[in-house]
């Protein structure tokens, strides 16, 4: 009798051990597979790609005026979409895209032509082409294409984006009267229901917009009147990078201020301390 009792307890005992080690096993087994998502979703986590160190110490410098994180989030911008970045200039925001979009996304860079009469449009792009092809493993997959209206308009192909993004350009458009070729543009390459994302130095509204927008300020009224012109639909507006310091009033216009500081030692301290320009930070969408 004590010899059977020893036995089922020996039993129950082994029993109870191999059940305890199957319910290990099956606890490890939920928590790694609920970790692999979050390690993947972290490796291509935007913020991965704004800290990285694709990112030149000097634009990093220019997160606090420029807010990408906050910025990109409002325009909701997810990692498995396609996206246009509207003549990206030295890559600024590129730097950001490329990484982010790489895995799951893809990006158009719609900069200027090669064959562009001024030779800043020709030095910006041909620094541009440089920074991509000397770090494939992050730009390799950036496909460029040319905006240079009125002659070069296909940005993207017709209805393939989801979003279009453009960073303190509009008044650039304006200077040379093809702001509304370059909206129709932008409308063009997005799918219904995408979304164009719009940051400019912003203007102050008591004040009467100069069509040629000569100051580098644009006012909200202005741009919003050229996205409806061109089809789309007022969707939102954020204060991220707004700048209640910014007067408006320089003599050198919004290049006054950083990073530009045309006006060089003087006065530097004073724009300096004021920081960046004032932007506004809109988001239109295209009607389905």
């Amino acid at each position: 009798m004590e010899f059977r009792r020893r036995h089922e307890t020996l039993f129950y005992k082994k029993l109870i051990g191999i059940n305890g080690m199957k319910n290990i096993l099956w606890v490890l087994l939920l928590v790694s597979n609920f970790l692999l998502p979050q390690t993947e979703a972290k490796s291509n986590s935007l913020h991965q790609a704004i800290v990285g160190k694709q990112r030149s110490v000097e634009h990093k410098q220019r997160d606090k005026y420029r807010h990408p994180q906050q910025t990109l989030e409002f325009f909701d911008v997810k990692n498995n979409m396609t996206v246009v970045e509207v003549w990206p200039g030295e890559g600024w925001y590129t730097e950001i895209l490329a990484p982010y979009l790489k895995d799951h996304g893809k990006l158009y860079a719609a900069h200027f032509s090669a064959d562009a009469d001024e030779a800043y449009f020709k030095k910006n792009l041909n620094e541009f082409v440089k920074k991509i092809k000397t770090q494939p493993k992050v730009y390799g997959k950036v496909k460029l294409t040319v905006l240079q209206p009125p002659k070069f308009l296909q940005i993207a192909p017709d209805g393939s984006a989801d979003r279009v993004l453009t960073f303190r350009n509009v008044h650039n458009w304006m200077k040379g009267d093809q702001a509304a070729a370059v909206f129709n543009a932008m409308y063009k390459a997005l799918k219904p229901g995408g979304i164009l994302g719009v940051v400019e130095h912003r203007n102050s509204t008591l004040k009467p917009q100069d069509t040629k927008a000569a100051s580098g300020y644009v006012s909200e009224d202005y741009v919003i009147a050229l996205a409806r012109n061109a089809g789309f639909e007022f969707l939102g507006k954020s204060e991220i990078n707004a700048n209640s310091k910014d007067t408006k009033d320089y003599p050198e216009g919004v290049w006054t201020l950083p990073p530009a500081l045309r006006l060089k030692d003087k006065d530097r301290e004073k724009y300096l301390a004021i920081g960046e320009s004032d932007r506004m930070t809109i988001k239109f969408i295209k009607p389905r």
